[in-house]
């Protein structure tokens, strides 16, 4: 059974956590299955944007603790090997495409770092969120320590590391985490919705928004200005912009468009 399964429709890829007996906790297999799906994601450009999820009721439930015992390393072992299997995860922080994660039950540890890689997080009234490394005497891994005080302030990404608390979806959307709480049922296919919305999208644009805002918490106010002119002479001299403009002034309707959420996904 393919531990990560990669599936490509009209310009959307899904990409999902496929180990749905151990909740699809992360071992070695699908590590190394994410390095080819992350290096399909970046290479291809039919691809407009990723879904993120996990089979049989699962998100992730972080990483494969059997598979970790079993390993006999030192610290220079264990620090290899880290470094050596998470050299995918840059690539996906990175990939200048939008990134939707859609959540159904446990998004524990590394499954919430995850979930965290995610431009747009949406989780059902059934997912759980958990920095649980500590009940474990581990640290936060998978980049946690990075996106985590990015996402909610140092303060209570501590709070967070330290206290393993679990976040239901709703307590997750009040902290700004998750974007969008959606029943079950509709969980993909609101993730598709938004994904797919991207096709209409400028690719350029949308690479420079990512690109841009990941630099900029680590920026001054000069720098950002600079490189906000440098992007907008990029996308004013594309032709994506200039027909966009066109159908504003000709009140057609605009190629790209978020499509508002339903009443019935809550």
């Amino acid at each position: 059974m393919d531990p990560v399964l990669l599936d490509l429709h009209d310009g959307v890829a899904r990409v999902t956590f496929n180990r749905p007996q151990r909740r699809n906790a992360l071992n070695l297999a699908m590590r190394e299955r994410m390095a080819e799906v992350v290096q399909e994601l970046r290479r291809n450009d039919d691809i407009r944007a990723v879904v993120l999820t996990g089979a049989g009721g699962a998100f992730c439930s972080g990483g494969d603790l059997e598979g970790i015992l079993g390993a006999e390393l030192d610290n220079d072992g264990w620090r290899t090997r880290m470094r050596g299997l998470h050299h995918w995860l840059k690539d996906l922080m990175t990939l200048e495409k939008p990134v939707i994660a859609a959540v159904d039950g446990a998004a524990y540890g590394a499954g919430f770092s995850l979930a965290l890689v995610a431009d747009v997080i949406l989780a059902t009234p059934r997912a759980r969120f958990s920095m649980s490394f500590l009940k474990v005497g581990a640290v936060p891994d998978l980049a946690a320590l990075y996106s985590l005080p990015r996402a909610v302030g140092p303060r209570l990404a501590r709070e967070l590391m330290l206290s393993t608390q679990e976040l239901d979806a709703e307590r997750a959307h009040a902290l700004g985490i998750v974007s969008e709480v959606v029943a079950s049922e509709q969980l993909l296919a609101r993730a598709q919705q938004i994904a797919h919305s991207f096709t209409g999208a400028s690719a350029l644009a949308v690479g420079l928004v990512k690109t841009l805002t990941a630099r900029a918490i680590n920026s001054d106010l000069d720098s950002m200005l600079d490189a906000e002119a440098a992007a907008q002479a990029l996308v004013f001299g594309c032709d994506y912009h200039r027909q966009a403009i066109d159908r504003f002034l000709t009140k057609q309707p605009p190629l790209f468009v978020w499509p508002q959420a339903s009443e019935q996904d809550a």
